[in-house]
């Protein structure tokens, strides 16, 4: 687990820092920052993060080279206590592995969970709770919820709904780029998740917001192509890789929210081909200031690794 130095909250508009200011901060001990990924199950993942052969358990694989796993299941279907039970047996033993999850659909887009939903994703959260292993619940709304009257009188209900676990606010439209908005989430201890993600139109952009007690970063790629396209799949809409260049800002700005927060997570969302992993790892080794181990595959596959990462198994000879 990474960790970045850390002082009392001073408020979004406060927060300045040089490039030269976050290097240093970047290599002392302070609150820790858990990098990891938005889910574990894909498919084209084999070979690439994960071995072909033998079938490997994507949790604890991963488990071993980041220090948090984004679950993203329970955004399309609410888990059962028992599998929730059973990713948190299989979550290592070392200290300050986290996972966060994303609540249901239901909650967030179409608006139609009830009180059976509530309380079936409550006892869901229970057996991670218990086991001290949920470092965040993410609401994650559209771009179509917009910063209106009834949208916030929404927001407020549901919070409430939910109060008493570390709840974290995902908006993608910018109407939401309001202080009094950022005012009524740190009233509040909610955290505000700072994205990446296309932008098109009016769409929220970059930032290093604070709200809560724990600071939280998504970085979703850049596909311009694909993010508004109806037609497109998870996959196509996920579909690139950040380069080291357009990493630069987001390490100022990750040191800037582990400043105020008492711990930070940082989830890529990439995923697809493991491009994630990849841009997951970077940014581990950029904070740990040395490498990091990596899957022998993904470094195969992604050269550009190399620098900053070693491998994790023997590798496959070159027939050159």
């Amino acid at each position: 687990m990474a960790r970045l130095p850390h002082t009392a909250f001073a408020g979004p508009s406060q927060r300045v820092g040089s490039d030269t200011q976050s290097s240093r901060r970047l290599s002392k001990a302070g609150s820790p920052v858990r990098v990891g990924v938005a889910g574990w199950s894909y498919p084209d993942w084999e070979g690439i993060v994960y071995p072909k052969t033998p079938r490997t358990d994507g949790l604890v694989h991963l488990a071993r080279y980041l220090d948090t796993i984004e679950v993203n299941s329970p955004f399309y279907r609410i888990p059962s206590p028992k599998t929730t039970a059973s990713w948190a047996r299989r979550a290592p033993a070392k200290t300050g592995f986290r996972f966060t999850l994303k609540l249901f659909q239901g909650f967030t887009h179409d608006r139609s969970a009830g009180s059976r939903e509530e309380q079936a994703f409550k006892q869901a959260l229970a057996p991670l709770m218990e086991a001290e292993l949920l470092g965040g619940l993410l609401l994650q709304f559209p771009w179509s919820f917009k910063n209106d009257p009834e949208s916030r009188d929404y927001l407020n209900k549901l919070l409430d709904r939910f109060f008493g676990y570390p709840l974290v606010v995902e908006i993608r439209h910018a109407s939401w780029n309001d202080r009094s908005f950022f005012d009524f989430l740190t009233q509040k201890a909610i955290a505000f998740c700072n994205i990446d993600q296309p932008r098109i139109g009016r769409s929220i952009g970059p930032s290093s917001h604070a709200t809560g007690p724990i600071g939280y970063v998504r970085l979703h790629g850049r596909n311009y192509q694909d993010w508004f396209r109806e037609d497109a799949g998870r996959d196509a809409r996920y579909d690139y890789l950040y380069s080291e260049e357009e990493l630069d800002p987001w390490m100022e700005k990750i040191s800037e929210i582990s400043e105020s927060a008492s711990e930070t997570y940082v989830i890529t969302n990439n995923h697809f081909r493991g491009q994630a992993v990849v841009n997951a790892l970077q940014i581990r080794a950029r904070i740990e200031k040395r490498k990091v181990l990596a899957p022998a595959s993904l470094l195969e596959r992604y050269p550009v690794l190399r620098s900053v990462a070693e491998p994790d198994g023997p590798e496959q000879p070159s027939l050159f």
